[in-house]
């Protein structure tokens, strides 16, 4: 392991990091029993594992585990429809969404209440649901966080799940009926359930995670190229509200122990940027209580230690 000028540790190449990489998935294999009964999971008799890690650097993709088995993103797909409502509105796009985390379970209806159908954030389900009525408003189709995921994967294997596309979402027609009747949902509940089910479908393994989300590691300017800022200011919202609000009520814990801003799924995955770095993919179906991969989660947590990337500073040289 080498030091950067600025103090951060970094793997010299990429065999250190295959090397971390596998050496961390052999013990979260050996521990997956102790590590998940130590949390509170939402499922107490599940059987612990799979588990499988995926790292997308500017030039190498490295894999360890479980990374070749499919699994539908879910909720990590907000911050691709995030990043693309960024891109069509600017900040506009917190005119109707907030910026804060809720302190609520992520499909909370309590929440809208308090706020007259203005969500917390873009995370939360009702959040996330404003989200996609901006892009349906210039997008009918609902395809365009599905077309951006394929976009990214340049040709690898992806495709839509049965199971969440089939999935009834009363909860979420709830609030969406809520959010209209205050004026914040301009599109048909029926078309925005559409476009929303799509993208939470979108199945990868955990390559193909991290090759979607490893443009969010591009935070450096250009001074050269005029859209720079642009650019750089909507990486950096993004980032912020990945860190502070991608893991529910889970985010504080998530930010002490692992450092890095990240989204997680309850189809079992976790999206974690190392800004500058790399984007990292963990995958474990079972899930603690605020809805988070118990074994992701920890995974993360190993890796940002072995590797010095916590936005926060490395713990040692």
């Amino acid at each position: 392991m080498q030091q950067k000028p600025d103090g951060r540790a970094a793997c010299s190449n990429a065999m250190d990091l295959q090397h971390i990489i596998s050496d961390i998935s052999d013990e979260i294999e050996a521990s997956a029993a102790e590590i998940e009964a130590a949390a509170k999971a939402k499922e107490e008799t599940s059987e612990p594992g799979p588990f499988g890690m995926a790292v997308a650097t500017a030039d190498a993709i490295l894999t360890t585990g479980a990374a070749d088995i499919a699994f539908p993103i879910q909720s990590i797909s907000k911050v691709l429809a995030l990043d693309l409502a960024l891109r069509q509105l600017g900040d506009r796009v917190f005119e109707r969404v907030g910026r804060e985390p809720s302190g609520d379970p992520f499909n909370s209806v309590i929440d809208l209440e308090r706020t007259l159908g203005v969500p917390r954030n873009p995370f939360i389900n009702a959040g996330a649901l404003v989200v996609v009525d901006m892009l349906v408003a210039a997008h009918p189709d609902g395809n365009l966080v599905v077309d951006f995921v394929r976009e990214q994967l340049a040709g690898r294997a992806t495709s839509l799940d049965d199971a969440v596309l089939n999935e009834d979402g009363h909860l979420n027609q709830a609030m969406l009926s809520f959010m209209k009747h205050h004026g914040n949902l301009h599109s048909s509940i029926k078309h925005v359930m559409d476009a929303y089910s799509k993208q939470c479908a979108i199945s990868v393994d955990c390559a193909g995670l991290a090759l979607a989300g490893r443009f969010l590691t591009r935070t450096r300017l250009d001074p050269d190229v005029d859209s720079e800022m642009k650019r750089a200011q909507r990486i950096r919202s993004v980032l912020a509200l990945m860190m502070t609000c991608g893991h529910y009520d889970g985010s504080g814990d998530f930010a002490v122990r692992v450092g890095l801003p990240a989204k997680s799924g309850v189809g079992g995955g976790i999206l974690a940027i190392a800004p500058e770095q790399a984007s990292i993919a963990v995958w474990s179906p079972n899930l603690d209580s605020h809805g988070n991969s118990i074994l992701g989660v920890r995974a993360l947590e190993m890796l940002s230690m072995r590797t010095g990337w916590s936005v926060f500073g490395p713990l040692g040289s």
